[in-house]
């Protein structure tokens, strides 16, 4: 009996092939190189890659019932009451795009219109059904920066 070779045995074959060698790529294996993670404030929630400690920028920067978004950082940093800072991931919790704007006491996402309060990064308008994670930041004088 003779065996033939079909598209599908290849392409099934390729695939499991390519498979392993991912599994194998991302696998353990561990480090024995001894080295320390870095200093950053990367959170697996939040997914925050900028470094701790770096000033994001000046209180006058942040008005009294808004806030800013830093893009680069992912943060978002609000100021509900005059002289109270809080700061949120700047990623909506729905769908990951980086949230857009702050306005009327919400930050806001324009790629599904998801809302969140400044005060608390709760959700106060869906499709989010999950609030901003908290960033931490320390205010020092007329610096913010993150802790």
């Amino acid at each position: 009996m003779t065996t033939s070779t079909t598209r599908r045995t290849v392409l099934l074959a390729t695939g499991a092939t390519g498979a392993a060698a991912l599994v194998a790529a991302c696998g353990g294996g561990g480090d024995d190189s001894g080295s320390a993670p870095t200093d950053s404030a990367t959170d697996r929630e939040t997914g925050t890659s900028a470094p701790a400690g770096q000033e994001l920028g000046s209180t006058d920067e942040i008005p009294v019932g808004g806030g800013k978004i830093f893009k680069d950082e992912e943060v978002v940093v609000t100021q509900p009451e005059q002289g109270r800072f809080k700061a949120f991931s700047a990623i909506c919790t729905h769908q990951r795009c980086t949230l857009a704007s702050v306005s009327d006491g919400t930050i806001n996402c324009v790629c599904h219109g998801s809302k969140f309060r400044i005060a608390d990064g709760s959700v106060a308008n869906g499709p989010a059904t999950r609030p901003l994670p908290a960033e931490q930041i320390t205010v020092e004088g007329e610096s913010v920066r993150l802790a």
